[in-house]
């Protein structure tokens, strides 16, 4: 299994430090907010990369922050004039719900910045013990000048840093690399919402930076395999991350650092001055459904920048329709039930090819794109083989094992079983009754070759968001995974 490694700009075989086991940590969200879609890539990406290494066989604990206490928080807290915990809970329970919306099964742990203030200062006196850091004013500083390591990750200028000039805020430019704040004083607005904390060096709160490594380093040890985030987080964030650690313990951090790239709404950066923030509830009241934004992801490798048009989220929901369709025909066999058939070899062999497929490309630094290739080439051969059944009855031993491959595949991807849910929280009972009223008028008026009203009915049926397929085995029924997606609310 490759994995490329920022730290080393390479492609690299991964091989964790203890055997079969993975240690992963993912920087998460600040809760001051609802995150917007491009956030819920990097989310989705992280999700990606834990369901793998699962289907690889690998025990993976997997660590994501919510950073609940920074400028941010603070100034949000402070003009809702609410204590700073009582204004970030909301966000936090909000984020998860998105998460489930989504299908991103979550981290095995959610560590609280403000529940791991011990252990950030404890860091911070192991750099100034180690002449890494010094205090100013009541706040603490990371000495760039010593330490000769930084600049690795993010391959920066250090000609640029100016000694002794320091970065006393988390809102600062990404070519800022003069000696960043471990801790900071005490503040008015600290005090006025609760984000207030004592040390030996005096009261304040702790910066960002450090809080993103006391709590993996708490959690995972003091080295561990993979620390992922997006991009935008290189520099200074994981940079300043690996030269606080590794400065105070004197080991190497993260073994493998990995970076998903930033998504593009119509081609353009998302940003809050053009207007083109969407939330995922923004999307799904336009008619998305989770399963296709799910889909869209995968479309594009997590390192490359993913244009995420309305044109795109509609080939994703008919690709979604096609995949979830497939499943479902198979499933719904009679063979599965039965095993009455005699057993023929066709998709015992297609299902090895499209594991074996689908395990190389995810195997080849997690190349998405290529997988979902492999699936769809399994879909068209199940497909084949329904279709054939007059000649060449599935036994149950033939559907098991397709059904096992889509399983197993959509573990790692999560679509069938989120278009499912979609599927049963769409499809009512009454619509059901509905449907199939009309598809049984549908075949009566068939059968008595009056095709003019049973294209009537069919056009009724996909009025409302009905597809009908006809099949060898009579016509089947689904609910469109997405309808008309609307660019405008």
């Amino acid at each position: 299994m490759l994995l490329y490694n920022t730290l080393t700009r390479r492609h690299e075989e991964f091989v964790p430090l203890i055997e079969g086991e993975v240690g992963m940590y993912a920087c998460g969200p600040t809760i001051y907010a609802t995150p917007h879609i491009g956030n819920m890539r990097t989310f989705f990406f992280a999700d990606l990369l834990h369901r793998y290494l699962e289907f690889r066989g690998y025990r993976v604990k997997f660590v994501m922050n919510l950073t609940d206490v920074d400028d941010k928080t603070i100034t949000r807290a402070l003009q809702n004039g609410v204590p700073l915990t009582e204004y970030t809970e909301p966000f936090a329970e909000s984020l998860f719900a998105d998460f489930d919306t989504l299908g991103i099964q979550g981290a095995d742990v959610y560590t609280r910045a403000t529940r791991y203030i011990p252990e950030m200062i404890s860091l911070i006196q192991r750099l100034i013990d180690r002449g890494l850091a010094y205090v100013s004013d009541g706040s603490v500083y990371f000495d760039i000048s010593e330490f000769p390591g930084y600049g690795r990750l993010s391959r920066v200028d250090l000609t640029q840093a100016r000694q002794g000039e320091r970065v006393a805020s988390d809102e600062y430019d990404k070519d800022d690399i003069r000696d960043f704040a471990l801790w900071k004083a005490v503040r008015e607005e600290d005090e006025a919402v609760g984000a207030v904390w004592m040390t030996p060096w005096g009261p304040g709160r702790p910066g960002w930076h450090i809080e993103c490594s006391a709590m993996s380093m708490a959690i995972l040890g003091e080295t561990f395999d993979i620390h992922c985030g997006g991009a935008d987080l290189v520099f200074p964030h994981h940079e300043d991350e690996i030269a606080q650690s590794e400065g105070a313990t004197g080991k190497p951090f993260v073994r493998y650092w990995l970076h998903g790239e930033f998504l593009q709404l119509d081609g353009e950066k998302m940003a809050k001055s053009r207007g083109n923030l969407f939330t995922l509830g923004d999307l799904l009241d336009r008619g998305a459904r989770a399963s296709s934004i799910r889909h869209t992801f995968l479309t594009t490798h997590y390192r490359g920048r993913l244009s995420f048009t309305w044109a795109a989220l509609a080939a994703s929901a008919e690709a979604v329709r096609r995949l979830f369709n497939t499943w479902k025909r198979l499933r719904d066999h009679p063979s599965t039930r039965t095993g009455r058939a005699e057993d023929v070899p066709v998709l015992h062999e297609a299902a090895a090819g499209a594991l074996a497929n689908f395990t190389a490309a995810m195997d080849d630094d997690l190349n998405t794109s290529v997988a979902l290739a492999s699936l769809y080439d399994f879909v068209t051969i199940v497909n084949t083989r329904l279709d054939a059944l007059c000649t060449a009855p599935i036994s149950a031993a033939e559907a098991s094992a397709a059904l096992d491959a889509f399983a197993r595949i959509d573990a790692v991807f999560g679509i069938l079983t989120l278009a499912e849910r979609e599927q049963e929280e769409v499809a009512d009972d009454r619509l059901r009754l509905w449907v199939e009223e009309r598809i049984q008028a549908r075949a009566e008026a068939r059968a008595r070759r009056d095709f003019a009203e049973a294209d009537r009915v069919r056009d009724e049926l996909t009025a409302r968001g009905i597809v009908v397929e006809d099949t060898v085995t009579g016509a089947r029924w689904s609910v469109r995974c997405q309808g008309e997606v609307r660019a405008d609310p």
